[in-house]
């Protein structure tokens, strides 16, 4: 839909929004019309280099051209159908996962948040059902992020986020511990606990990665104490960091992994992925979704993960994630430029505000995001250049010496 097809200006657009939309989301002043590769475009005409891909889910670029034809392609076949019959797409792409990242069985959800709910309910009900002694409890990481269902919310780390202000109790089982610390992970486990559970790179929490030693040990503790190892890899899988999916950064294997975003390439989707024995604890009735594996939505997502894994998009993401960290370590008041391929953070001192610098990008026409008082991050498509680096870079530099001058 465009605005002057329908007669209708931006102020209505934001009208009709603040009149019938629960306000849940801090907006910027646009409309976004149309997209294509590294750009949003406005219904003004302006274009927005777009370092933040839709919250990292626009890997292969906006309205990648393969992505469009399969979702044209599928809809003129079947549009929905419930989990009954057999679907071409979905069969296809299921073996598409399971081959690539090796792993035996896929379990198709509408996006991460339920993808990691489904991760927890099958590691409840594996240990209760492999040690019958109420052995379900999981241990998370402090400032980790999960989602906002009640499980996944519950096992988010951060009792002072807003996400679980004013809900009532949280579920109960989950123990949290120090992330990048082992003996606190340990300390937090019990007779009672089946699962650990972390993210391979804290996004919400401000982009820390996993140390090679913590992962390592943490399967390691794992196997020798017949815990499963859960990998939240709703943000960091498909190419993100510099592999297909981050785990194999470390050389280790989960036993539960969850993907969402940069698999559908915009269409919404997520899975968890886990061994032929786990996957028997999911038996008939104890899980399932209406929309979960959509034709639409796996015929998009087999077109995304083919351009990802045709075009390399992983060893670009490596090789544009050093050159872009090498220029942002170089930006005032740095304190230290964290992540892993292109899920890139950066914190500053108490001088900058990140949330200055992500509103004066978008003055600039550049896209990022802000994390706390003084972290700004950014997950571009993975298509990005080192043209498009420079030129975020330099956005970036301007935003924050302005400030600076503001407030000197």
């Amino acid at each position: 839909m465009r605005l002057k097809e329908l007669g209708m200006t931006k102020e209505d657009i934001k009208r009709l929004v603040n009149k019938y939309m629960i306000d849940t989301y801090e907006r910027f002043d646009m409309v976004a019309e149309t997209a294509k590769d590294m750009y949003l475009y406005d219904a003004d005409g302006d274009k927005y280099l777009d370092f933040y891909a839709g919250i990292a889910v626009n890997s292969a670029g906006s309205c990648n051209e393969k992505v469009v034809a399969a979702v044209i392609d599928q809809v003129q076949d079947v549009i929905h159908t419930f989990n009954y019959p057999y679907t071409i797409p979905q069969a296809l792409l299921a073996e598409k996962i399971c081959t690539t990242i090796g792993m035996d069985k896929i379990f198709f959800q509408n996006s991460g948040t339920e993808a990691n709910e489904a991760m927890i309910k099958m590691a409840r009900k594996y240990g209760a059902e492999k040690y019958g002694n109420g052995r379900c409890d999981i241990v998370t990481a402090k400032m980790g992020f999960h989602g906002r269902s009640f499980g996944s919310m519950s096992a988010t780390g951060q009792p002072d986020n807003a996400c679980q202000q004013g809900f009532g109790d949280m579920v109960p089982g989950f123990q949290y511990a120090d992330y990048n610390d082992l003996e606190s992970f340990k300390a937090a486990s019990t007779d009672k606990t089946i699962a650990i559970m972390i993210e391979p790179i804290q996004g919400e929490g401000g982009v820390y990665p996993a140390d090679m030693e913590f992962m390592k040990g943490l399967r390691k503790f794992c196997d020798k104490e017949g815990l499963l190892l859960l990998l939240d890899e709703v943000q960091t899988g498909w190419c993100r960091t510099g592999a297909v999916m981050c785990y194999m950064n470390y050389g280790i294997k989960p036993d539960i992994v969850s993907m969402a975003k940069a698999m559908g390439g915009g269409m919404p989707i997520g899975a968890i992925c886990t061994t032929e024995e786990i996957s028997k604890t999911f038996s008939m009735g104890s899980h399932g979704t209406t929309y979960g594996g959509n034709p639409v939505c796996c015929a998009a997502a087999l077109a995304q993960i083919e351009e990802l894994l045709d075009r390399d998009l992983a060893k670009n993401a490596q090789n544009m994630g050093e050159y872009f960290k090498s220029l942002l370590k170089t930006l005032p008041h740095v304190k230290e430029v964290r992540g892993a391929g292109l899920l890139i953070g950066v914190e500053f001192d108490e001088t900058i505000n990140a949330a200055d610098v992500k509103h004066g990008c978008f003055d600039r026409k550049l896209i990022i995001t802000a994390i706390g008082s003084n972290v700004i991050r950014m997950v571009p498509p993975l298509i990005v250049t080192e043209a498009d680096c420079g030129k975020a870079y330099e956005i970036i530099k301007e935003t924050v010496n302005l400030q600076l001058t503001n407030c000197g």
